[in-house]
Parts: structure tokens; C-alpha cells; sequence
């Protein structure tokens, strides 16, 4: 919940008071998640403040904020364990192929199923190789769960965060080709920049090992998507997990929805909601609050700013 010191106001983007009110507000308050924010919802206001309520930012143009004068924060790191367990729980039912035995015991092939399944000798967690692609906060906190789960790890990033973490965990530093021809499971936990956009494409597929999984939990167009839904047709690889889409909500004609059959069920499709859970929403919420607090009550200056 708000402060009492704060008066909020609640206005989705579109509604038709939008503009008029941001005119008169000092601050606004957003989910990370969303269409981004035109240029002219803040020029000619009075925000000098805009607190996101979890990591990512590309909603914002940061630039054209940072001219105006606005201030901007995040709050880091609060659905690191949410997406922990997001990336655990995928692996598990892509690895253990959960979802296909629910259909085939479904359409009465109990029997067969099962007997396929102890034949096919399929793996769990303990001891595979995990790849890392993105080192940052959550990337961390993905490698310590896989980690403490029997999981050895490697991870690409160009620049990692915590050199000391990657060495505690016996972590090896790869690039991108050699993590994905190595890793049993891939997961990606990279911002959407120029340099990572399509960062995963039908080069990188080509190159993972068959019967590997990908998890997706980072932004929608850092993978092909084409590529993917081709992949799977194919069984390339044996699974994907894909939280985020190129475009939210994906459209009907989207390739991972149109998938049927035995590549359907190489699929796991959430709705954006890897880092979601009530503890982690309750924590985002309460640090965002408090940081409004702290910049237009206690006129200091934010905690995690963007700049």
C-alpha cells in the first residue's frame, strides 16, 4: 500500500484524464512490465520523479526522461527468487517432459507412456550442465539455485557482475557459442538492448546440443521466434520454456502458439509472469513506495537511479 503521505491517483495508459493529470502530478508510479510510455506523456508536467516497480526499464525512453530532468529508479533484484524457481520448475517439466505425459495419459496411454518415458532414461537436474546467458542480478540468483541444486554451472556475459559469485559457485566464464554447444539447459537473463536483440537466433539454435532446453524469462525479441517454433517442429532441441514475446500479449498467428503435436508439447508458454509471485510482488511494492516516499517527501535522492 501507498504512504498516507502520498495522494495517489490509479489511471491505466489510454484513459482519457491521463494527460491532464500527469500535468499536475510530481511523480508517477509503473509496473515494469507494458507498452512503453510515449515522449509527450511527460512533456509540459511536473513529474520530476518515475519509480518502476521491479528491474527492467525499456519502457522509458531514459534519454529523452534524463533532458526533461526527470529522475528514474527500479527496484532490483525483488523477483530474484521468483525467477529461481521459475527457471527450476521449467527445467524440470521441459527435462521430465511433464507436460507430454499429462496429454498421453489424457488420450488413455498411461501404459505406454510410462514405459516410454523409463526407456527413454530421462534426466533430471542433479549434475547437468546449466548455461547462464546474462550474469547480473538475477543471472546470480538463477546460477545459486541451480547451484545448491546439484547443477554445475557456466555463463556468457561480457561484462559479469560478480566475478566473486561466479567463482564460489565454480562457475566458468564461456562465450556465447561454447556455452550453448556445452549446456544441457540454457537460460537467459539479459536486458533488451541493441546488442542482445535477436541475440538467439537460428545460428545459436543450430548450435545448442539436441536434447537441450531453453528457458526464456528475460525480454520478448531477444530470441527468434520463427527460429524457435522451427526448432521445435524439428526436435532440434528438446524443449523451450518462453515467458516473454516479441509482442505482449503474442498474436494468434503467433509460431509458438501455431505449434501442434509432438512440438507443441516441447513447449512451456507462461504469460510473462516468471517473476511473479505474491511474496515478490508484496517486496516490489513496498520498496517502489518507499522510494517515492524518500525522493518527493524526504527530497532525497532515489535508491537504484537509473542516472
Amino acid at each position: 500500500m501507498p504512504p498516507p503521505s502520498l495522494q495517489v491517483t490509479y489511471r491505466a495508459l489510454g484513459d482519457a484524464d491521463l494527460l491532464p493529470l500527469m500535468k499536475q502530478s510530481r511523480g508517477l508510479v509503473i509496473p515494469a512490465v507494458g507498452a512503453p510510455l510515449p515522449r509527450d506523456l511527460f512533456e509540459g508536467t511536473r513529474v520530476a520523479f518515475v519509480q518502476v516497480t521491479g528491474a527492467g526499464l525499456d519502457r522509458l525512453d531514459l534519454g529523452f526522461l534524463k533532458q526533461l530532468g526527470i529522475a528514474v529508479a527500479n527496484v532490483p533484484g525483488g523477483s530474484n527468487s521468483a525467477v529461481a524457481e521459475y527457471v527450476l520448475t521449467a527445467a524440470s517439466v521441459l527435462l521430465r517432459r511433464f507436460r507430454s505425459a499429462n496429454e498421453e495419459i489424457l488420450a488413455g496411454n498411461y501404459q505406454e507412456y510410462r514405459a516410454r518415458m523409463i526407456t527413454e532414461n530421462l534426466a533430471g537436474l542433479d549434475g547437468l550442465l546449466v548455461g547462464i546467458v546474462g550474469f547480473g542480478t538475477i543471472g546470480v540468483a538463477v546460477a545459486e539455485a541451480l547451484y545448491q541444486r546439484g547443477c554445475r554451472i557456466v555463463y556468457c556475459d561480457p561484462v559479469p557482475r560478480d566475478v566473486a559469485a561466479a567463482e564460489k559457485l565454480d562457475a566458468k566464464r564461456l562465450t556465447l557459442r561454447e556455452l550453448l554447444q556445452a549446456a544441457e539447459v540454457v537460460t537467459l537473463h539479459v536486458p533488451l538492448l541493441e546488442t542482445t536483440r535477436q541475440l538467439i537466433g537460428a545460428n545459436e539454435l543450430a548450435w545448442m546440443k539436441p536434447g537441450a532446453v531453453l528457458i526464456h524469462a528475460s525480454r520478448g525479441g531477444i530470441v527468434d521466434e520463427v527460429a524457435l517454433a522451427e526448432c521445435l517442429k524439428t526436435g532440434r532441441i528438446s524443449g523451450a520454456a518462453v515467458d516473454v514475446y516479441s509482442e505482449e500479449p503474442p498474436p494468434r498467428n503467433h509460431p509458438l502458439l501455431a505449434l501442434r503435436g509432438e512440438a507443441a508439447q516441447r513447449v512451456l508458454l507462461t504469460p510473462h509472469i516468471a517473476g511473479t509471485t505474491r511474496q515478490s510482488t508484496r517486496f516490489l511494492c513496498r520498496k517502489a513506495w518507499e522510494n517515492v516516499h524518500r525522493v518527493l517527501i524526504e527530497e532525497q535522492a532515489p535508491l537504484y537511479g537509473a542516472f
